[in-house]
């Protein structure tokens, strides 16, 4: 059997008849997980069909939906540039916030880490230190000292950091690092 053309595959309304019968077919079929089953509705009747000879008019296009601009993402944490870092180390460029990580395990530090650096943003701070230590007992080296950066780095991290890097001696060398701020959102 062959199929019917496409136009009138395209242009064809299920009877009332066809509708019930389905509903009748479908009725004790479950749906998928987190669907819902709806039943056919009521197809235009056969004296609101256009005629094949007719031209039928094209349906104006759907009023576009309002979308709320999405705020472009903030870039990654880029490391902290020359000037800014002899600023600090000179002590033209305050340090406006400090966290100690010392003494804290991986996941306290990650949740204080970022309270910390939320905390500073509304505070209006564009400078931090956070002190992860050097792990000097360890032969690879301390284990904050080694994950902070990445915790930095990742995306969660972005609308708070606009970079970091190893501070100056006499804020803790290897074992701090200087945390640029972003400004929030819609501050000028």
């Amino acid at each position: 059997m062959s199929d019917p053309p496409r136009e009138s595959r395209r242009s064809r309304f299920l009877s009332r008849e066809e509708i019930e019968l389905w509903n009748k077919v479908t009725a004790d079929v479950r749906p998928s997980r987190g669907r819902r089953r709806r039943p056919l509705e009521e197809q235009p009747t056969e004296a609101s069909e256009p005629k094949k000879g007719a031209a039928a008019s094209p349906l104006p296009p759907p009023a576009p939906a309002e979308k709320k601009p999405r705020p472009h993402p903030a870039a990654p944490p880029a490391e902290i540039d020359h000037r800014t870092r002899m600023k600090l180390r000179r002590g033209r460029l305050e340090v406006e916030a400090k966290l100690d990580l010392h003494g804290l395990r991986q996941a306290e530090a990650q949740t204080a880490l970022y309270d910390f650096l939320r905390h500073a943003q509304a505070a209006g701070a564009r400078m931090a230190i956070v002190v992860t230590g050097k792990g000097v007992r360890s032969e690879e080296g301390g284990v904050l000292r080694r994950v902070v950066p990445l915790w930095l780095s990742a995306p969660a991290m972005r609308d708070l950091v606009v970079g970091f890097g190893e501070a100056a001696r006499n804020h803790g060398g290897e074992g701090a690092l200087y945390v640029q701020i972003r400004r929030p959102r819609g501050a000028k």
